[in-house]
């Protein structure tokens, strides 16, 4: 991750609310959510199901309308009504690995057409070179170029989200989301893939947003993680200082929910619980505070001084 002195912000996040439906009908799915993403690091998004983590991601790329708020790529605006210059340089420069690499992956095409099919958007490319890119692009995850004529149900999990991979890559992007890429993926599988999300990045300089609900994932692969609870980010910190000082006490929920390689520890920590109601902002409004050092978290004035005395202590 690049020195804190020095952080090139690759993405930022400024204000965002997503809603669905309207009327009486209305969901704010995301509200008011802020953050930057520096170039070359691994950025993390972790909250329970439907807290809003995939909405975000799904904002970033397009696929999700922002109902008010910005998002920054590279220093320009690309949420909203665009030009379609700067479309097509974000669908290049910006690409996403989905969740459930079967789902993602459409089953009645060849691997060769789904790993390419972004190229066919950004002018005629000489078949040779296609053809080429995609072998290239099979290789780096680990894949036999002669895989290109099967099909996705031909393929294991892991070798599905591969496949999946490769497509990202294949656009030769500087921002990848990772949405929950290994959730779908037997145990034994996972860690070959966040190895290989861990070799992609040192060689290509590759800038991650990874989404996640498991934090000890996070922990191996992140360099900082944020935590959001129902659409609304309640803490953010560097990830080692958020798993040493968490602050809020949802992220110590999430944190104590972790389970123990010692089973005699396991066996003796204390499980914590997260009750909402334990927040009164009814005059006392809460915000989003730097509490120290590139260390943000969620809260009112009385749950600041409390969070700063758990710091002094």
């Amino acid at each position: 991750m690049p020195e804190s002195n020095n952080r090139e912000v690759l993405l930022s996040v400024k204000d965002m609310s997503i809603c669905f439906g309207k009327g009486k009908y209305l969901f704010k799915a995301v509200d008011n959510v802020s953050f930057d993403i520096y170039k070359g690091e691994t950025f993390g998004l972790v909250g329970e199901s439907g807290s809003g983590k995939t909405t975000i991601g799904r904002a970033i790329i397009r696929i999700n309308p922002t109902t008010s708020g910005e998002v920054i790529f590279k220093g320009e605006k690309i949420n909203g009504k665009i030009s379609k210059e700067l479309d097509r340089r974000v669908t290049r420069e910006i690409q996403m690995i989905f969740q459930d690499p079967m789902a993602s992956l459409n089953e009645r095409a060849k691997v060769d057409y789904i790993v390419s099919e972004g190229l066919y958007g950004g002018g005629k490319l000489p078949e040779e070179e296609r053809k080429a890119r995609v072998e290239k692009a099979l290789s780096e995850v680990g894949l036999l170029p002669e895989f290109s004529s099967r099909f996705p149900h031909e393929f294991s999990g892991g070798q599905r989200q591969r496949i999946g991979i490769a497509r990202a890559l294949i656009m030769q992007p500087d921002f990848i989301i990772a949405d929950e890429p290994i959730s779908a993926l037997d145990v034994s599988i996972r860690a070959q893939v966040l190895n290989l999300l861990a070799e992609l990045q040192k060689e290509r300089g590759l800038t991650y947003l990874f989404i996640s609900h498991d934090l000890s994932v996070m922990r191996f692969i992140c360099d900082r993680i944020a935590v959001i609870h129902k659409g609304v980010l309640v803490e953010l910190a560097e990830t080692e200082k958020l798993f040493a000082h968490p602050l809020h006490p949802y992220t110590r929920a999430l944190l104590s929910a972790i389970p123990l390689p010692d089973p005699a520890r396991e066996k003796n920590k204390t499980l914590e619980v997260y009750d909402p109601t334990q927040h009164d902002y009814s005059v006392d409004k809460p915000s989003w505070v730097e509490i120290e050092e590139g260390h943000m978290v969620w809260g009112n004035e009385k749950e600041l001084r409390a969070y700063r005395e758990m710091l002094k202590a």
